[in-house]
């Protein structure tokens, strides 16, 4: 295991075992998350009828930037892939929203995020989910099994973003989609300009560009790309919603 996927590993272990106590993942000092603290801007983009619905450790352990069930019109009867599950509440609203003719994979290489989330799943009486321990650079499932893939301000992490791209493309079935929110830079910001504003576990350092974003999803056979900035993490680094489409 590479320095860099064991330190994001840790972190969101650390994250995981502090939400049993009632704290907030996010507010867990160096715990973090890709987002402020004091419940953490991922947290604030769920609606409150959308946070009342689940358990209170999944809302509590939402570590992300953003909130892609939001925008990934999901339909009845569709699976759904979510990439870096952590405690599970995206795979939780996917499930509601296909319903129990659909089926929600959330995966995540951290055995205490996997635990936690399925305690959630059990809580919320989700029958229609599970959760996959694996990297999401070599997602365990076959070509063409899901509909969309999600994800939430956890590409970023990774140090093979090629092969996530060509993992997503993989596992989609033909017309199917992503609707990811992730930490994208502004293209003219280098990868030491990155650096210098935050760390790699942080979000930020291993951010693509919307110019990388682009060449890295059309390089895979991706077409409708789109990547609209939601709102801005720190100078010249952005949280953004990413779409496309497989043909």
């Amino acid at each position: 295991m590479s320095v860099l996927r064991e330190e994001v590993r840790e972190k969101y272990a650390a994250a995981a075992r502090v939400v049993p106590t009632g704290m907030a993942a996010n507010d867990a000092g160096e715990v973090g998350g890709c987002c402020p603290p004091e419940g953490g801007l991922g947290v604030r983009l769920y609606d409150l009828e959308e946070r009342t619905s689940l358990p209170d450790e999944a809302v509590l352990a939402s570590l992300g930037c953003g909130n892609p069930t939001a925008v990934a019109e999901l339909r009845e009867g569709e699976t759904v892939l979510d990439l870096g599950s952590g405690g599970g509440i995206d795979v939780l609203l996917s499930a509601k929203r296909v319903g129990q003719t659909g089926k929600a994979y959330g995966l995540d290489m951290t055995d205490e995020m996997l635990e936690l989330a399925r305690n959630n799943a059990r809580k919320a009486g989700a029958t229609n989910v599970e959760f996959l321990k694996g990297y999401i650079e070599d997602v365990p499932l076959d070509d063409g099994s899901v509909d969309i893939v999600i994800s939430n301000c956890v590409i970023n992490l990774s140090t093979d973003k090629p092969k996530v791209v060509r993992e997503m493309f993989r596992v989609l079935r033909s017309g199917g989609r992503l609707s990811i929110s992730d930490v994208v830079a502004a293209d003219e910001l280098t990868q030491s300009e990155r650096a210098e504003k935050g760390s790699y576990v942080g979000c930020i350092a291993g951010a693509l560009s919307f110019a990388e974003y682009q060449e890295e999803l059309t390089k895979a056979g991706f077409v409708r790309i789109s990547i609209d900035p939601t709102h801005l993490e720190t100078d010249r680094m952005y949280g953004a919603i990413i779409r496309a489409t497989k043909p």
